[in-house]
């Protein structure tokens, strides 16, 4: 008779801990993903969270100056070089037309336009590097009005060949 009611009270003492111990039980749940890049080419944000979000260039009250926004880049084609272009005219726009701050885009120290620039050299597109994106605002002569100003910076990065010039 004690052996069954000690038996008992033992049950009841482990069936009340353990719905105790799930009452305070938590669980988390998140995604993990990767991108592995092709291993013959790419170019590659360090950083790559801040592509998809709005970029800011801090104004400087003291000296009248926008910063500058600087990104390091992974860079690689075991085939050779790589072009670089912009596909529109970079600026910022507060939606007047003249008010427009124009945007000087540097990718690896070379000035991107809307034609192709080499970027990368073959010899460095064949053993990678770290380079840098640099996007600095163009003062314009009349200094910067006020206003809140948006724009996007669109580039196209293309691979080329040993021995090739600029992608042709």
């Amino acid at each position: 008779m004690f052996r069954n009611l000690t038996a008992m009270t033992l049950s009841v003492f482990l069936l009340l801990n353990s719905i105790y111990v799930f009452a305070i039980t938590e669980r988390e749940t998140f995604e993990v993903s990767v991108s592995i890049p092709s291993a013959e080419f790419y170019v590659l944000p360090v950083d790559h969270e801040w592509l998809g979000r709005e970029q800011k260039l801090d104004w400087n009250s003291t000296t009248e100056e926008l910063s500058r926004l600087r990104k390091s880049f992974d860079v690689k084609n075991s085939n050779g070089g790589i072009v670089a272009r912009l596909s529109t005219e970079p600026y910022l726009s507060n939606g007047r037309d003249n008010d427009n701050i124009v945007l000087d885009v540097s990718f690896n120290r070379t000035k991107l336009t809307l034609d192709n620039a080499e970027v990368v050299s073959e010899v460095d597109g064949k053993t990678g590097r770290r380079v840098w994106l640099e996007i600095a605002a163009v003062k314009p002569q009349e200094g910067y009005k006020p206003g809140e100003y948006y724009g996007s910076v669109h580039m196209i990065f293309e691979a080329i060949a040993p021995g090739s010039r600029l992608g042709q």
